[in-house]
């Protein structure tokens, strides 16, 4: 790529940011929380159509996935899980072909008295654009298109298929990132613009979740003696998987990417819930575990061992070993991934592209670092043979309040993923 094409992308991606950021408001505006994603993805599927694209807009059906690699369980069936996607067919089809993904769904705002704005009214402050969203991941999806955008302004197109991807369920499962592996959606390489600070994702964990179902005797508060409280059986249950969490911890037990991290798995007590009324012993008690595992763990033996160490510890509460707790797996059930151990030539390629493509934005290598969250590159990278490349703007606050993302971090973003996409895939004339 010449010196020329590149200050000419940069440019274009200047003269466009205004509209990239009026962009991200309306779609940030969308509250796109699980199930609730339709008129999100109904401005996303205009705007692309808008641009000629062709676009593929269809429900989820768990019969299309359910027995495919990296499939997490859902407790009810999908209504309103809708993905798009729009492709780019090259004429010339002399280049690598790629695709751009990033999640349209968001996690839940929590309670709105501790946000200083409401979440889905987004603006812009300092150099920051508020809401809910906003950083995890919308500005990715908005760097993607405005990245297509700047290569048209040019005159030009990628010389290879791109496939452009706003998917559902990344926040609690990756089913949308399968069903588009199961539509038939592949390519050399893939690019998910997550909100990790300019910093190439070389590994992210897996993550796990599991429901923890209790039930107690219920009685009179006046007799609490004779019954059987569900919530208060429960706690030495979570006393034992945070033991268990520590364990995993253990250095011994940290694969290269993470033996700096002394605490990269959590183990989180998401949700919980219990009881009927507050003079009756609670008959009975759920709560929601989330766990992190490293890439290359078995989820099976994950699951076998929490299994073991909640009955045992159940064995211990004279109700609960003749009455022992069910556990129910619902949501992510997440291998992790590490790029850093893909040693193929076309990972190598599109690792040093990227490098190129953000030296020339920044003036600075790019690092690489682990995560300890989960992405969708996972699906990519494990069940696709296809190197994916986790790489996007500073965000701060994503899953609390305030959440935001850094104006100019994004505008850097989408000029190096403009000049990646150039490179990756090489240019013809639009």
């Amino acid at each position: 790529m010449t010196e020329d094409l590149k200050t000419r992308l940069c440019a274009a991606v200047d003269a466009g940011f205004d509209r990239q950021v009026a962009f991200l408001s309306e779609l940030t505006s969308h509250p796109s929380t699980r199930g609730n994603e339709q008129s999100a993805q109904d401005f996303m599927a205009t705007e692309l159509t808008t641009r000629g694209y062709p676009v593929d807009r269809w429900q989820i059906d768990i019969a299309d996935i359910q027995n495919l690699p990296g499939f997490s369980p859902v407790l009810t069936p999908y209504e309103n899980a809708v993905n798009v996607v729009a492709t780019h067919r090259s004429k010339t089809s002399k280049g690598r072909s790629l695709i751009l993904n990033g999640h349209i769904d968001v996690v839940p705002a929590g309670p709105l008295d501790m946000w200083d704005s409401p979440p889905f009214e987004p603006h812009v402050a300092d150099g920051w654009l508020y809401g809910r969203g906003g950083g995890d991941m919308k500005a990715g999806l908005a760097s993607n298109l405005f990245a297509l955008d700047a290569l048209t302004a040019c005159g030009l197109a990628p010389a290879a298929d791109v496939h452009f991807q706003s998917v559902v369920e990344e926040e609690c499962t990756g089913n949308g990132a399968l069903a588009c592996l199961a539509r038939g959606y592949t390519a050399d390489a893939a690019l998910i613009p997550e909100p990790f600070a300019e910093q190439l994702v070389s590994a992210q964990l897996g993550v796990l979740w599991l429901q923890v179902h209790l039930k107690g005797l219920p009685t009179h508060v006046a007799y609490a003696g004779t019954g059987a409280n569900a919530i208060e059986a429960a706690f030495p249950l979570i006393q034992t998987l945070h033991d268990m969490e520590h364990r995993w911890n253990a250095a011994e037990n940290r694969p290269p990417e993470y033996a700096h991290m002394d605490h990269a798995l959590n183990l989180n007590i998401g949700k919980f819930q219990g009881g009927d009324w507050t003079s009756s012993v609670p008959a009975w008690a759920v709560f929601d575990v989330r766990m992190g595992l490293f890439p290359g763990q078995s989820l099976d033996a994950a699951k076998q061992e929490i299994e073991q160490v909640i009955r045992d510890a159940a064995q211990q509460n004279a109700f609960l070993r003749n009455s022992l707790p069910e556990i129910v797996y619902h949501g992510f059930h997440a291998e992790g991934y590490a790029l850093s151990r893909d040693s193929s030539q076309t990972a190598t390629n599109a690792v040093a592209s990227l490098e190129t493509a953000h030296r020339t934005v920044t003036g600075e290598a790019l690092t690489r670092e682990p995560i300890t969250a989960t992405t969708d590159a996972r699906f990519f990278g494990l069940y696709a043979d296809t190197p994916a490349l986790v790489y996007g703007p500073r965000a701060e606050a994503i899953h609390g309040f305030n959440e935001r993302v850094e104006l100019d971090s994004l505008r850097r973003v989408t000029k190096a993923t403009a000049l990646f996409i150039a490179d990756w895939c090489g240019t013809e004339e639009s």
